[in-house]
């Protein structure tokens, strides 16, 4: 674990540098119009872009163990840096493609007029322009999926029975939890028969945990609030935050199901454990499944979704994507960060009879942003019957 998050440091620290090339270009143009000579703007421009990355780098011991902060130092500083951070990568990757395109053409043409002479104050400035949405306005805007799925599988004495599906609410410093009692609200507005929450309700450490047991023990569901570990609530020590969880009333499965009863019938509900550490165990989730019950699996990594089909789960929900947090509008879900790595996520996906949900997500992870992914919500309502 600590090897792995050195590496991560160290990938971070590099990633700083070099996005924060195209910045100090930008700060150098500035020094010159203000007469600075030539080791002046260097110096200054090297002193900016090392601080930057001592800043990131500094940020990242922080994110590890997430503690309470006054709110103007994550608002007024924090937030303020990251929202810098993401303008410097877009201002880095816009010239990377002005690069690609520009540099044939002026070799074609013989022509040396490379860079453009605004580019990389340009390429920040749309850049500060688009984070800063993604940093505020896109993070806090909720939309609210409605889905119905048909089964034949389900008991006709459950026709209409509502699934509301959370993910991902990563609450620490940057989603604090005033912010993730709006996403309760609205969730028990839905009036469900059950709330699912898959995973990764920490963004990192244990500071959190108690005002996370306070938050989702507000969640009210007609039958039962129901609830799995994320990768992230592993990023420290995560017995503490099952104990509060469950003393809210709240059923956390890990690697278990129980049978959930309305009007006579019921469904099965599955929840798996952690994979990224391990401690998923899919068969022991499904053991105690009746024979002829629909079954729904809680696993917060979509990737369970082909052995989950291949045992006869119905219904797989999900999370851990948050659809890539940055996506090509209009095409989100076929182009996102998560593609990268993962075949499933976000929306709907089937294996003949057997469906997984991949939730969206609410919070973030990394730098606070959202584009082209809006958080959500999903309201899921089971048919009986083919549609």
């Amino acid at each position: 674990m600590n090897a792995r998050l050195s590496r991560f440091r160290a990938v971070l620290f590099g990633t700083t540098i070099a996005i924060h090339i195209p910045f100090a270009a930008v700060v150098h143009d500035i020094l010159a119009r203000w007469g600075a000579g030539p080791v002046t703007a260097a110096v200054s421009t090297l002193a900016i872009s090392g601080a930057s990355a001592w800043a990131v780098r500094a940020g990242t011991a922080r994110a590890i163990a997430d503690t309470p902060r006054p709110w103007w130092r994550t608002w007024l500083f924090d937030l303020p840096y990251l929202w810098h951070w993401c303008a410097c990568a877009f201002s880095f990757l816009s010239c990377l493609v002005y690069a690609a395109v520009s540099l044939p053409i002026c070799a074609f043409y013989q022509t040396s007029k490379w860079p453009h002479e605004h580019l990389f104050t340009a390429t920040y400035t749309a850049g500060l322009i688009v984070c800063g949405y993604g940093c505020t306005l896109r993070r806090w805007i909720v939309a609210e999926r409605n889905i119905t799925l048909h089964s034949p599988t389900l008991d006709p004495r459950l026709d209409g029975f509502v699934i509301a599906h959370l993910s991902d609410l990563h609450i620490g410093s940057f989603t604090p939890p005033w912010w993730a009692m709006r996403w309760i609200r609205r969730a028990n507005r839905m009036n469900a028969d059950i709330i699912a929450v898959t995973g990764d309700l920490v963004t990192s450490g244990t500071a959190f945990h108690a005002d996370i047991a306070n938050t989702l023990g507000a969640l009210k569901a007609n039958v039962g609030v129901i609830a799995t570990m994320g990768n992230h609530d592993y990023f420290g020590d995560g017995e503490p935050l099952v104990s509060l969880l469950r003393e809210k009333g709240i059923t956390l499965l890990r690697n278990e199901g129980i049978t959930i009863g309305k009007n006579g019938s019921g469904v099965y509900v599955a929840g798996i454990d952690d994979t990224w550490t391990k401690r998923a165990n899919i068969d022991d989730a499904l053991r105690e499944r009746p024979t002829d019950t629909y079954c729904i699996l809680l696993a917060h990594d979509p990737d369970v979704f082909d052995a989950a089909a291949s045992q006869g789960v119905d219904l797989t929900l999900s999370g851990h994507t948050h659809g890539g947090q940055i996506a090509l509008p209009l095409l989100a879900r076929a182009v996102n960060l998560a593609r990268l790595v993962h075949p499933y996520t976000r929306g709907l996906y089937t294996i003949g009879a057997r469906t997984l949900y991949v939730h969206a997500g609410l919070g973030t992870t990394g730098p606070p942003i959202r584009l082209g992914v809006a958080p959500e919500i999903a309201k899921i309502t089971l048919r009986s019957g083919r549609s």
